[in-house]
């Protein structure tokens, strides 16, 4: 299994295929499996690089590990790009990811040949930002309450992609997740939520970035995706199903982002 240190961590990573480099950054729980079989049906036209963030899975927790940032996240994915020898890459970001790719815009823009940010959590430029949170709370209150921060990982991933895509998941995969659930818990969950670019930085980005939804996601994903869609000053790309096609669409979501990716190559 390759690893690589970068940024002061090692990192796990996973290449697939030959051509344009396209990475692949995960959400919660924050595994390169995520992306197993859209990088699959990827490597026939690009080289794919999925990766298990800090502290996630198969890429360690840190000695002394206790906090994160976007900024760090972010420096992790362009160093890894740059590591392998594989920027100026596309970017593309799922839910957390996108929160990643978007910093990577903005703070690397030389590792970045541009982004799809895809379900972004950009809950701080809510109208009402306490909405998401009154919606997942109880889940993860219900998950710890009956068998710590695996159940509520597990609880959370039901909540957010729905109980037939998690018991779909590869068993190896669910329990790597579940495994995550104190780095999701204790170390990043707030810290994507809160993050909040300012117009001036949004403005500054001349890297080409693409805002993506799932159809079928709540709202908030919605107001978010538009909100970041007019201040990049592009249209919102509608992609199938809900918050993590990856997993119940493959192919669908493929054929929605393949022509993107080819527009950045």
């Amino acid at each position: 299994m390759p690893s690589i240190g970068v940024n002061g961590t090692d990192i796990y990573y996973e290449l697939r295929g030959t051509g344009p480099s396209v990475l692949f950054i995960s959400g919660a729980t924050g595994d390169a499996g995520h992306f197993d079989r859209v990088a699959d049906l990827l490597a026939d036209e690009f080289t794919v690089v999925t990766y298990d963030r800090r502290g996630n899975s198969r890429s360690p927790r840190p000695s002394g590990w206790e906090a994160t940032s976007v900024p760090e996240q972010a420096d992790d994915a362009a160093a890894l790009l740059t590591a392998l020898a594989l920027a100026p890459a596309a970017v593309f970001g799922n839910s957390y990811g996108a929160i990643t790719a978007l910093d990577l815009l903005i703070r690397h823009p030389g590792v970045v040949r541009g982004a799809l940010l895809h379900e972004i959590t950009l809950f701080s430029v809510l109208e009402n930002p306490g909405e998401a949170e009154a919606v997942v709370a109880p889940v993860v209150e219900a998950g710890m309450a009956a068998g710590g921060p695996q159940t509520a990982a597990e609880h959370f991933i039901r909540f957010a992609a729905g109980d037939d895509n998690w018991d779909r998941l590869d068993p190896d995969l669910r329990h790597r997740m579940a495994s995550n659930g104190e780095t999701l818990f204790g170390i990043e969950m707030g810290t994507f939520e809160s993050y909040r670019p300012d117009d001036a930085r949004l403005a500054g980005i001349t890297t080409l970035a693409q805002v993506l939804v799932g159809q079928e996601s709540p709202d908030y994903f919605h107001e978010a995706a538009a909100w970041l869609a007019a201040r990049l000053g592009v249209e919102v790309v509608q992609t199938p199903g809900a918050h993590t096609p990856q997993w119940d669409r493959p192919e669908e979501l493929v054929r929605t982002i393949r022509p993107l990716l080819r527009a950045l190559s």
